[in-house]
Parts: structure tokens; C-alpha cells; sequence
């Protein structure tokens, strides 16, 4: 803890902050996010817990700050003196057509060291323990069963002690503290490296353990979720065609005619496969596209299911079934991924960045 305060404070030395995050930018993206879930964790420093949501499949956006205590919109200053009754908390903004509680929860576990209730790695104080903030009967029953799975796996030597609380309130952190892990990545890697948390959870999780912010891959956010979310959170179609490798009609599916700028993301994992820039009419009743946007995101494989041979296209990571690459496609590349809408979710230019897409929107310079 006493590293991080003499961070902070020479950071702030350097630079004029405001006192507290910029509320309305906060209530628009909140305004903007009627599509998404929002769950709320605490897992000792949020520099740390933010960065790691990130990371995690079908996570939009993490917002760093203050939950559970007895103060109404408490300072970080405030909240570190261990007096106010808050912890340092996340609210997670996710999407739930591409993940479920359940995977935040079986992350959440891999970010901290659930058999310490006085503090979390070198923050010690009430204010940086672990819980997990349920907000309905269903999220406290999934949490419940999810901590005794892990407690009963005997993979700590101590029990499990994470307290999972009804949630109340939060309250965002100052603008300082928001992606901190991005905004000052030298300071960060240096809390970090000086924390404990990273050779702690190597130790534990070994092999299982994926999202060390410290060693993710640029493409590890994308994952296939479990078969049992996959039929909770697709459409029949979506599953039919994806997982069973059905084809959807001409003409009557989501994207054949969609003409608005913007990328088209696997519907299972998230992960960019095409952009509208490279989408064309070919005639044939389906979204068509001369290349992918992510060549590495595409898989080809022979497909002999018609008693014909043709080349089926499938999602590296999400391992869908989007459909076939045909060689009549314009010049001068001469192909056409024939695609099924209801492997695709489509994200507009204008929501990209929102969305956790904002690297591509490059593509609509050009």
C-alpha cells in the first residue's frame, strides 16, 4: 500500500487532476450501454482488477472505484484510510450474447487470492479485501455455487473466505485512476511488479492461468464460452448454424442488405473476421466480402457435405461455423466469403470504440 500511495503521489505531482471522474461521461456511457450486463467486484487494487476484466472475452468497458462502505461519494484518499467502509471495487460492463457471470466469476478467481480477508497481495486494510456484489437472487446463487466449487477443489491450503454481499452502490474513483493500466503503463508495470499478485497466481493457477496482464496475448480475449452458455445466450438459428453448421436462407437473414459502415465480429466469440469496406452485393441473398479484416481470425477447411467439394471458412477462436470462400469472387482478389448472418453480430462505426473495437476504426481512413 505504501508503494502505491508514493505513486500516486508523485503522479499526481506531475500533473493538474480533477478531484473526481468525469461524471457525465460515466452516466453517457452508462446511457449507451442499455445492451450490456454489469456485474461488480472487489479484488484488492482496481488498477489491477480493471486491467484484467479487459482482458476477458465479451468485456466492454471496466470503470475503477468504491463499493460497500458508509460514505457517499468518498474520495480515494478517503477510502485508503480503511475508515469509510469501502473497498476498491469494479464495475464490469459486459456483454452477454458473448459471455455470462459465470465466466466473469471463474476469471474473477484467477485475479486474486480468495483466502485473504485482510487485504489482497502488498495492499493490506480492510479496504482492498475481496468480495463479489451480487444484484439478483440469481447472480448470488451462481457466485455461491462458484466459491464452493473452488473451495471444495482444495486448490488453496486455507479456505476460501471471498465475502459475496448485495450490492448498493458505487461510486467511480477519480478520472486519474480510470485505465490506469493503459494511460501510465510504465508506473502501472512497476505497482505491478512490486505487488506480488503476478507470482502469486502463476504459483497457484499454473498452465490455467490465462489472464496474467503481464503476459496476455493480443488475441486472448476471444475464447469459446461453454456449450451450456452458448444455448443460453444464442438464438436457435445462431446455434443451429455456428455449432451445427446449418445454413440460413437467401434473402431472409439479418445482414445480406446491411450497407452501414462498420465491422462484423464472430456472434460466439467476439473476435473481427470482416469489414463493411470489403462487403459487396454478389447476388447471392447472403453478406459477401472479397477478404477478411483479420486474416489470422479466419480458418479454412474442405467441406464434402453436399457431395461436392467446397472450402468452409470457420473462426480461429471461436471455432464457428460461418460458412464458404468461393473463388468468383471481384477483382483483383478474386473471392467471396459467403457468409450466414447469424454467425456475425455487426458493430457500427460509430459504437466501435465503445465496443472495445477501436484499433480498426483506421480501416474507415483509407
Amino acid at each position: 500500500m505504501k508503494n502505491k500511495i508514493a505513486l500516486l503521489m508523485m503522479f499526481i505531482a506531475l500533473i493538474s487532476l480533477s478531484s473526481y471522474a468525469d461524471d457525465k461521461a460515466l452516466e453517457e456511457f452508462s446511457a449507451e450501454s442499455a445492451d450490456l450486463s454489469v456485474a461488480t467486484f472487489a479484488g484488492g487494487c482496481f488498477w489491477c482488477t480493471e486491467s484484467d476484466f479487459e482482458m476477458l472475452p465479451g468485456v466492454v468497458k471496466v470503470i475503477s472505484g468504491f463499493s460497500g462502505g458508509r460514505v457517499a461519494n468518498p474520495s480515494y484518499e478517503q477510502v485508503s484510510t480503511g475508515t469509510t467502509g469501502h473497498v476498491e471495487s469494479v464495475q464490469v460492463y459486459y456483454d452477454p450474447k458473448i459471455t455470462s457471470y459465470e465466466n466473469l466469476l471463474a476469471g474473477f478467481w484467477k485475479m486474486i487470492n480468495p483466502t485473504d480477508n485482510d487485504g489482497q497481495f502488498i495492499d493490506r486494510g480492510n479496504q482492498y479485501r475481496s468480495l463479489i456484489f451480487y444484484q439478483t437472487d440469481e447472480e448470488k446463487t451462481i457466485a455461491e455455487r462458484s466459491r464452493k466449487q473452488l473451495n471444495d477443489s482444495k486448490r488453496y491450503p486455507a479456505p476460501v473466505v471471498t465475502e459475496i454481499r448485495k450490492f448498493e452502490v458505487f461510486y467511480p474513483a477519480e478520472d486519474y485512476h480510470q485505465d490506469f493500466y493503459k494511460n501510465n503503463p510504465i508506473r502501472y508495470k512497476y505497482y505491478r511488479y512490486h505487488s506480488g499478485r503476478d507470482p502469486y497466481l502463476e504459483k497457484i493457477w499454473g498452465a490455467d492461468l490465462k489472464i496474467t496482464a503481464s503476459q496476455v496475448s493480443s488475441n486472448s480475449r476471444y475464447s469459446k464460452p461453454s456449450d451450456d452458455v452458448l444455448l443460453k445466450t444464442l438464438t436457435p438459428l445462431q446455434y443451429e448454424v455456428t455449432q451445427k453448421e446449418a445454413t440460413e436462407p437467401p434473402f431472409k437473414n439479418t445482414y445480406w442488405n446491411e450497407k452501414r459502415e462498420g465491422i462484423y465480429v464472430d456472434v460466439v466469440s467476439g473476435e473481427p473476421l470482416f469489414s463493411s469496406r470489403d462487403k459487396y452485393d454478389s447476388g447471392t441473398g447472403w453478406p459477401s466480402f472479397s477478404r477478411p479484416l483479420v486474416a489470422d481470425n479466419i480458418i479454412q477447411k474442405t467441406d464434402f457435405h453436399l457431395f461436392d467439394q467446397r472450402t468452409e471458412v470457420r473462426s480461429r477462436y471461436g471455432d464457428s461455423h460461418l460458412g464458404h470462400v468461393f473463388d468468383d469472387g471481384p477483382k483483383p482478389i478474386g473471392l467471396r466469403y459467403c457468409l450466414n448472418s447469424a454467425a456475425l453480430r455487426f458493430i457500427p462505426k460509430e459504437e466501435m470504440e465503445k465496443a472495445g473495437y477501436g484499433q480498426f476504426l483506421t480501416e474507415f481512413n483509407k
